[in-house]
């Protein structure tokens, strides 16, 4: 299945759940008051939040008047382009250095272990050489669930004893990518939030350990959250990101949700970009996020309509 392909799939149920009937309120109706009205209501059940459905409301009408459109059709090409400046990041992820480090943060329950082990297995298809760290030494059992995903993923893992100080394995395993030559680093992190405070001491902690190990390496952070969650998931990354400051959002099980619309409010409402997004269970089901390919898959015109 290719990446649009997997992309339709995954956005099945927004789509035909509430995104075809924004598209509809888009052609069916004549562009004046009423359509506007329909457009924000269709687009505030799709779970895009009301402040971003407001937004992209009032950006379009902007567009319609400033180039003259006149029909629906024109209208849809026009919500393409606003969804997709939205969502479009501000910088390139820097993994440029060698190695690179990926931290990953997330409450436990995202999928945040499953989403690293995909991570791991996306840049060892891209022909990267990557090493696991399980830096999450504080939750029974999540070094021996993040090993198992680096077996599946054929990649290897610096792992310490459970309760073991986080940053030291970080610095191991930055140590030893350093050493022998590989491309990436991706970190697990401690998986809860014991409290702002608590969190942005130990986070700060593990980047200066990176720096120690390698005072050159590239660091992005991950903030991995649940597509399900729709517009709570925004209100539960506003203290991670704060406290961690995130670079990226993972974005796991779009396909399991009919709220996907809360993809398009992430980045206006967290000054934060989605970067990758889950679209099934398989191993190479976590895709990059591309911005234009997810405003067309989801604001697209139905056969009948295009005909």
């Amino acid at each position: 299945m290719g990446i649009l392909s997997k992309l339709g799939f995954g956005l099945k149920k927004t789509k035909g759940g509430i995104f075809d009937s924004i598209t509809k309120a888009l052609t069916n109706s004549q562009i004046d008051d009423d359509m506007y009205e329909d457009l924000l209501d269709q687009l505030i059940l799709a779970d895009v939040g009301y402040e971003t459905s407001q937004y992209l409301v009032d950006e379009l009408e902007r567009r319609v008047k400033k180039e003259k459109v006149k029909t629906g059709e024109e209208a849809v090409v026009l919500m393409k382009d606003i969804i997709t400046e939205l969502l479009t990041a501000d910088r390139e992820l820097d993994l440029s250095t060698t190695p690179a480090v990926i931290l990953i943060i997330g409450v436990n329950g995202v999928g945040k272990t499953t989403s690293i082990g995909k991570l791991a297995n996306l840049y060892k298809q891209q022909g990267k050489k990557v090493l696991l760290a399980a830096a999450d030494t504080f939750r029974a059992a999540a070094a021996s669930q993040l090993n198992e995903w680096a077996g599946r993923a054929g990649v290897d893992i610096v792992m310490h004893d459970e309760g073991a100080d986080p940053a030291s394995v970080v610095f191991d395993a930055v140590t030893k990518a350093k050493n022998g030559g590989y491309d990436i680093v991706i970190c697990d992190t401690a998986g809860r939030l014991h409290n702002k405070k608590n969190l942005m001491a130990e986070l700060a902690k593990i980047r200066r350990v990176v720096t120690k190990a390698d005072e050159n390496a590239a660091v992005e952070t991950f903030l991995v959250l649940e597509a399900v969650t729709g517009q709570n998931a925004i209100s539960q990354a506003k203290e991670f990101i704060s406290a961690a400051d995130a670079t990226g959002i993972v974005l796991t099980k779009l396909d399991g949700t009919a709220k996907g619309g809360s993809v398009i409010s992430i980045k206006r409402n967290l000054g934060v970009p989605v970067r990758f997004v889950g679209v099934g269970e398989g191993m190479d089901d976590l895709m990059v996020f591309d911005p234009k390919e997810f405003a067309e898959t989801l604001v697209s015109l139905t056969e009948s309509e295009e005909e």
